[in-house]
């Protein structure tokens, strides 16, 4: 990684660790991106280059193309919630045993009702990549777009119920709800 790469990753992560302890000290919809630009010692415009709307910090998920190559691994011929639920399991054999940043997203975002519509967008893109994998494995529409639907309400009712308990970690939480998932489709 060149300097200027990790000095841009440094930026990000800063501003992303300033503007997560704002939203929990005082609220998402009272904080702003001035506030966050200033906490972070950087100008409104260096946010910007980073994240394109506040709302991104919180919404932004980095593990999308992980979840679409993991989905696309999988044997063609297998039905595709099974395909999913394989390449998902694969997917989360290969995350952190549990993320503090995203356990902390996610209690943002499920305490704040103004993102959900940015939640919602998210949740289309991530479900668009696992259509698209499915798709690319013979799936037919209708048939990938059940399977990835299904899939991530599953997943995120477990992430929902693990971002406000520290009683399992992120892996432990995904693996019992598409153990739920499979059992549901065998």
């Amino acid at each position: 990684m060149t300097s200027t790469g990790s000095r841009r990753a440094r930026t990000r992560e800063r501003l992303q660790s300033v503007a997560l302890g704002l939203f929990e000290a005082q609220g998402y919809d009272s904080t702003t991106v001035a506030q966050i630009a200033a906490a972070a010692e950087v100008t409104e415009m260096t946010f910007f280059r980073h994240f394109a709307a506040k709302e991104r910090v919180v919404v932004d998920d980095p593990y999308d193309p992980l979840l679409g190559k993991a989905v696309a691994a999988q044997p063609r011929e297998v039905p595709p919630l099974r395909r999913a639920l394989a390449g998902f399991r694969a997917a989360v054999a290969a995350l952190p045993d549990d993320d503090e940043l995203l356990r902390r997203k996610v209690r943002i975002a499920s305490r704040t009702p103004s993102l959900r519509s940015a939640v919602l967008g998210s949740t289309q893109a991530t479900e668009d990549v696992v259509v698209g994998a499915l798709r690319e494995g013979g799936a037919s529409e209708p048939a990938a777009r059940v399977a990835a639907a299904a899939l991530l309400a599953g997943l995120g009712a477990a992430l929902l119920a693990w971002a406000e308990t520290e009683k399992v970690t992120l892996r432990e939480a995904l693996v019992a709800a598409m153990d739920v998932l499979e059992a549901s489709n065998a």
